[in-house]
Protein backbone atom coordinates (compact mmCIF):
# COMPACT_ATOMS: atom_id res chain seq x y z
CA UNK A 1 0.00 0.00 0.00
CA UNK A 2 1.44 3.36 -0.98
CA UNK A 3 1.18 6.49 1.05
CA UNK A 4 -0.25 9.69 -0.35
CA UNK A 5 1.45 12.89 0.81
CA UNK A 6 -0.70 16.00 1.10
CA UNK A 7 0.68 19.54 1.26
CA UNK A 8 -1.21 22.71 2.17
CA UNK A 9 0.16 26.10 1.17
CA UNK A 10 -0.98 29.24 3.04
CA UNK A 11 -0.37 32.58 1.40
CA UNK A 12 -1.92 35.75 0.12
CA UNK A 13 -2.99 36.44 -3.44
CA UNK A 14 0.08 37.43 -5.46
CA UNK A 15 2.67 35.59 -3.35
CA UNK A 16 2.74 32.55 -5.62
CA UNK A 17 1.21 29.82 -3.43
CA UNK A 18 -0.75 28.46 -6.41
CA UNK A 19 2.38 28.44 -8.56
CA UNK A 20 4.35 26.70 -5.79
CA UNK A 21 1.68 24.01 -5.45
CA UNK A 22 1.74 23.40 -9.21
CA UNK A 23 5.56 23.37 -9.45
CA UNK A 24 5.81 20.83 -6.65
CA UNK A 25 3.20 18.63 -8.31
CA UNK A 26 4.83 18.88 -11.75
CA UNK A 27 8.19 17.96 -10.22
CA UNK A 28 6.66 14.89 -8.58
CA UNK A 29 5.02 13.93 -11.88
CA UNK A 30 8.46 14.05 -13.54
CA UNK A 31 9.55 11.46 -10.96
CA UNK A 32 6.69 9.17 -12.02
CA UNK A 33 4.26 10.07 -9.23
CA UNK A 34 0.54 10.73 -9.49
CA UNK A 35 -0.35 14.28 -8.58
CA UNK A 36 -3.02 16.87 -7.91
CA UNK A 37 -2.53 20.60 -7.40
CA UNK A 38 -5.20 23.25 -7.02
CA UNK A 39 -5.94 26.55 -5.26
CA UNK A 40 -8.78 27.53 -2.95
CA UNK A 41 -9.60 31.21 -3.02
CA UNK A 42 -11.70 33.45 -0.86
CA UNK A 43 -12.15 36.95 -2.26
CA UNK A 44 -10.13 36.90 -5.46
CA UNK A 45 -7.85 39.88 -5.00
CA UNK A 46 -4.20 40.62 -4.39
CA UNK A 47 -3.33 40.30 -0.72
CA UNK A 48 -6.36 38.21 0.26
CA UNK A 49 -5.64 35.04 2.25
CA UNK A 50 -5.73 31.90 0.13
CA UNK A 51 -4.66 28.29 0.20
CA UNK A 52 -3.31 25.92 -2.39
CA UNK A 53 -2.92 22.16 -2.19
CA UNK A 54 -0.66 19.46 -3.58
CA UNK A 55 -1.15 15.70 -3.45
CA UNK A 56 1.60 13.26 -4.40
CA UNK A 57 1.12 9.48 -4.58
CA UNK A 58 2.61 6.31 -6.04
CA UNK A 59 -0.89 5.21 -7.09
CA UNK A 60 -3.75 7.05 -8.81
CA UNK A 61 -5.44 9.65 -6.62
CA UNK A 62 -9.15 9.05 -6.37
CA UNK A 63 -10.24 11.83 -4.02
CA UNK A 64 -11.19 15.31 -5.22
CA UNK A 65 -11.56 17.65 -2.25
CA UNK A 66 -9.39 20.11 -0.41
CA UNK A 67 -6.68 18.74 1.87
CA UNK A 68 -7.93 18.21 5.41
CA UNK A 69 -4.96 16.47 7.07
CA UNK A 70 -1.76 17.70 5.41
CA UNK A 71 1.52 16.06 6.33
CA UNK A 72 3.30 19.25 5.25
CA UNK A 73 2.23 22.90 5.60
CA UNK A 74 4.07 25.82 4.00
CA UNK A 75 3.24 29.35 5.21
CA UNK A 76 4.32 31.99 2.70
CA UNK A 77 3.09 34.98 4.73
CA UNK A 78 3.89 35.06 8.46
CA UNK A 79 1.07 37.57 9.13
CA UNK A 80 -1.33 34.69 8.51
CA UNK A 81 -0.08 33.08 11.74
CA UNK A 82 -2.19 35.65 13.60
CA UNK A 83 -5.43 34.98 11.71
CA UNK A 84 -5.36 31.46 10.25
CA UNK A 85 -5.09 28.14 12.09
CA UNK A 86 -2.17 26.81 10.06
CA UNK A 87 -2.03 23.67 12.21
CA UNK A 88 -5.63 22.65 11.49
CA UNK A 89 -5.58 18.94 10.65
CA UNK A 90 -1.77 18.65 10.79
CA UNK A 91 -0.80 15.43 12.59
CA UNK A 92 1.64 15.58 15.52
CA UNK A 93 4.39 14.18 13.26
CA UNK A 94 3.62 16.69 10.48
CA UNK A 95 6.05 19.25 9.07
CA UNK A 96 5.47 23.02 9.12
CA UNK A 97 7.67 25.46 7.18
CA UNK A 98 7.19 29.19 7.86
CA UNK A 99 8.55 32.18 5.96
CA UNK A 100 10.14 34.18 8.78
CA UNK A 101 13.52 35.30 10.04
CA UNK A 102 12.52 34.07 13.49
CA UNK A 103 14.15 30.88 14.79
CA UNK A 104 12.05 27.71 14.98
CA UNK A 105 12.45 27.62 18.79
CA UNK A 106 11.27 31.19 19.19
CA UNK A 107 8.34 30.68 16.80
CA UNK A 108 7.30 27.50 18.62
CA UNK A 109 7.24 29.38 21.94
CA UNK A 110 5.42 32.46 20.61
CA UNK A 111 2.70 30.36 18.93
CA UNK A 112 2.58 27.66 21.62
CA UNK A 113 3.04 24.93 19.03
CA UNK A 114 3.36 21.41 20.37
CA UNK A 115 4.48 18.45 18.32
CA UNK A 116 5.13 18.85 14.59
CA UNK A 117 8.52 19.42 13.03
CA UNK A 118 8.96 23.18 12.69
CA UNK A 119 11.23 24.91 10.15
CA UNK A 120 11.79 28.58 9.34
CA UNK A 121 13.37 30.36 6.41
CA UNK A 122 13.52 34.08 5.51
CA UNK A 123 11.94 33.43 2.10
CA UNK A 124 10.85 37.00 1.40
CA UNK A 125 14.35 38.28 2.19
CA UNK A 126 15.88 35.60 -0.04
CA UNK A 127 13.45 36.53 -2.83
CA UNK A 128 14.33 40.22 -2.54
CA UNK A 129 18.05 39.49 -2.60
CA UNK A 130 17.98 36.99 -5.47
CA UNK A 131 14.93 37.76 -7.60
CA UNK A 132 14.53 41.42 -6.70
CA UNK A 133 10.84 41.06 -5.77
CA UNK A 134 9.13 40.06 -2.49
CA UNK A 135 7.54 36.91 -3.94
CA UNK A 136 8.45 34.05 -1.59
CA UNK A 137 7.09 31.06 -3.51
CA UNK A 138 10.26 29.68 -5.10
CA UNK A 139 12.36 30.04 -1.94
CA UNK A 140 9.58 28.31 0.00
CA UNK A 141 9.71 25.39 -2.44
CA UNK A 142 13.42 24.94 -1.71
CA UNK A 143 12.88 25.16 2.05
CA UNK A 144 9.91 22.80 1.95
CA UNK A 145 11.82 20.20 -0.09
CA UNK A 146 14.69 20.25 2.42
CA UNK A 147 12.35 20.11 5.44
CA UNK A 148 10.11 17.34 4.10
CA UNK A 149 12.43 15.29 1.93
CA UNK A 150 9.50 14.76 -0.46
CA UNK A 151 11.48 15.05 -3.67
CA UNK A 152 15.01 15.36 -4.94
CA UNK A 153 16.05 19.03 -5.07
CA UNK A 154 17.71 18.61 -8.49
CA UNK A 155 14.48 17.23 -9.96
CA UNK A 156 12.60 20.23 -8.58
CA UNK A 157 15.16 22.63 -10.03
CA UNK A 158 15.07 20.91 -13.42
CA UNK A 159 11.28 21.07 -13.51
CA UNK A 160 11.17 24.70 -12.35
CA UNK A 161 13.66 25.69 -15.02
CA UNK A 162 11.64 23.87 -17.70
CA UNK A 163 8.35 25.40 -16.52
CA UNK A 164 9.69 28.94 -16.09
CA UNK A 165 11.56 29.00 -19.42
CA UNK A 166 8.16 28.96 -21.12
CA UNK A 167 7.18 32.25 -19.43
CA UNK A 168 10.28 34.16 -18.33
CA UNK A 169 13.66 35.34 -19.57
CA UNK A 170 16.76 33.31 -18.81
CA UNK A 171 17.86 35.78 -16.12
CA UNK A 172 14.53 35.53 -14.26
CA UNK A 173 14.67 31.74 -14.46
CA UNK A 174 18.20 31.62 -13.05
CA UNK A 175 17.35 34.05 -10.23
CA UNK A 176 14.45 31.81 -9.19
CA UNK A 177 16.70 28.74 -9.30
CA UNK A 178 19.20 30.62 -7.12
CA UNK A 179 16.38 31.44 -4.66
CA UNK A 180 15.33 27.78 -4.47
CA UNK A 181 18.89 26.61 -3.82
CA UNK A 182 19.58 29.30 -1.25
CA UNK A 183 16.42 28.58 0.77
CA UNK A 184 17.18 24.85 0.58
CA UNK A 185 20.53 25.60 2.24
CA UNK A 186 19.30 28.25 4.72
CA UNK A 187 16.13 26.64 6.11
CA UNK A 188 16.46 26.13 9.87
CA UNK A 189 15.11 23.42 12.12
CA UNK A 190 15.09 23.05 15.87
Amino acid sequence: MSKMIEVRWHGRGGQGAKTAAYLLAESAMQEGKYIQAFPEYGPERMGAPMMAFTRISDTPIRIHCHVKTPQVVAVLDPTLLETVDILDGVPKDGTVVVNTGESPDSLRRSLSISGRRLFTVPATQIALETIGKPIPNTPMIGAMIKASGLLNIEAVITNTRKSFEKKFSGLVVEKNIQAIRRAYEEVKSE
